[in-house]
């Protein structure tokens, strides 16, 4: 399979809105799911899995590496303090193609020590998503982190509109990831679908 990722990346927190992105046309998507029983998060990832088969498009699990494992999942993405817990020999003796959460320099270096797929930064601009102890990394960081890894995918995260998008496409984002201008807009699909013109449109 070839490293190319879409280049539109929403973040979701369960199957219904699996459902609703890839019918608009989301061809790459994460299932974050948080702080539900583990039966759930399994049923969860299990149903997204099965849409994502049916619509031709990618799911990335986050966090829960050993549900990914046992719902054959193809991708996963792990922050910095998921790599202590996560078995990374089991990761890849499935064959799942990681991503890995960075913020500064060192934590660059951990993600590639890891010989990751695909590298997340962020936040690019000011987030509302969490408190996050990184002060906005800005467009510049962005080429730095591009020419350190190479042909890896690199997703951009953190404050993005489409507008904000299609510059950090421009500055050597491979991807753009987005949560709250999507999933908080009054009507998302609409949303969805400008992010898919704009961000289809800069990578073309």
């Amino acid at each position: 399979m070839s490293a190319r990722l879409d280049p539109f990346y929403p973040v979701v927190d369960s199957a219904d809105w699996v459902a609703r992105l890839t019918a608009v046309g989301a061809r790459l998507i994460q299932l974050r799911v948080k702080d539900r029983p583990r039966g759930e998060i399994y049923g969860e990832v299990r149903r997204s899995l099965g849409l994502c088969a049916a619509a031709g498009a990618t799911l990335v699990v986050n966090d829960y590496w050993d549900i990914a494992i046992d719902e054959g999942a193809g991708f996963l993405h792990l922050g910095q303090e998921d790599l202590d817990a996560a078995d990374l020999k089991a990761i890849r003796a499935a064959g799942i193609r990681l991503g890995v959460s960075t913020h500064t320099p060192e934590e660059l270096d951990r993600a590639l020590s890891v010989d990751p797929h695909h590298v997340a930064l962020g936040p690019i601009w000011p987030t509302i998503l969490k408190q996050m102890p990184f002060p906005p990394q800005g467009l510049e960081r962005i080429g730095e982190w591009k020419r350190r890894i190479g042909d890896r995918p690199l997703v951009a995260i953190g404050g993005l509109t489409p507008e904000r998008a299609a510059q950090c496409l421009g500055a050597g984002a491979d991807v753009v990831a987005v949560v709250n201008d999507v999933l908080g807009n009054a009507d998302p699909e609409v949303r969805a679908l400008e992010w898919l013109s704009i961000t289809r449109e800069t990578t073309a």
